[in-house]
């Protein structure tokens, strides 16, 4: 059985919102869990927060700098702030780190904002 008070603060947040929250709350916790940064950046990406996506994923970076996933997620938040030669350098290294999912590229909508550019096509051997 739930209490009321457990029911009240759940009824105010949808799904997403709860679990951003709860991520929120295990980050204050434990802000070099690169596992709670990865959960919680995906989850802030889906509810459209740009801002804390990128501020998110610049995090995750600077922990693992080797990382093709963390350079690639980097990428898609510079993209969709409106950061696109940060964009740019940030695909162009993960791609360099081995990220090879090229055709992925292609259809992923969070660079959309790219896909006209040069040397976007250029990494995808579109020149």
């Amino acid at each position: 059985m739930t209490s009321t008070r457990t029911t009240d603060w759940f009824g105010k947040l949808n799904q997403l919102d709860f679990d951003i929250d709860f991520f929120e709350k295990l980050l204050a916790r434990n802000g070099d869990s690169v596992e709670v940064l990865r959960t919680l950046g995906e989850l802030v990406s889906k509810k459209g927060d740009v801002q804390r996506a990128l501020e998110i994923d610049r995090r995750l970076v600077e922990r693992l700098p080797d990382d093709f996933l963390a350079r690639y997620n980097l990428a898609c938040s510079q993209a969709l702030a409106g950061r696109p030669d940060e964009a740019i350098d940030s695909l162009s290294s993960a791609i360099l780190l081995g990220y090879d999912d090229l055709a992925h590229l292609e259809v992923d909508p969070d660079l959309d904002s790219l896909r006209e550019r040069p040397d976007f096509r250029a990494l995808l051997g579109h020149e």
